[in-house]
């Protein structure tokens, strides 16, 4: 699993990924087993049913929440949310942007 996400530089990398991981879990209201298998590639939006367009707005909600960070309405698109590696790799560039 580890092998397919995106090098870990720090501590705030690994905090990043994990609260990512619990934020999916909690408000799509997945298996902590399931999300812990998410890997760079694994499909989001389109892939996860419990991931559709009501979901969206509370997943983002929940992740600026939980890591202090803004997300604008014109960032949100549909590359941000296709898999795990690529919400994972916008999140870690807002928190370090921020």
């Amino acid at each position: 699993m580890a092998e397919n996400l995106p090098a870990i530089r720090d501590e705030d990398d690994i905090d990043t990924e994990l609260v990512l991981r619990q934020v999916l879990q909690d408000v799509l209201g997945l298996d902590a087993e399931r999300v812990a298998e998410f890997d760079a590639d694994t499909g989001l939006f389109g892939h996860l049913p419990e991931l559709d367009s009501m979901a969206v707005a509370g997943l983002l909600t929940e992740v600026e929440d939980r890591l202090g960070i803004l997300i604008e309405d014109d960032e949100v698109d549909g590359e941000m949310l296709e898999t795990f590696g690529a919400l994972l790799a916008f999140v870690t560039a807002k928190r370090e942007g921020d």
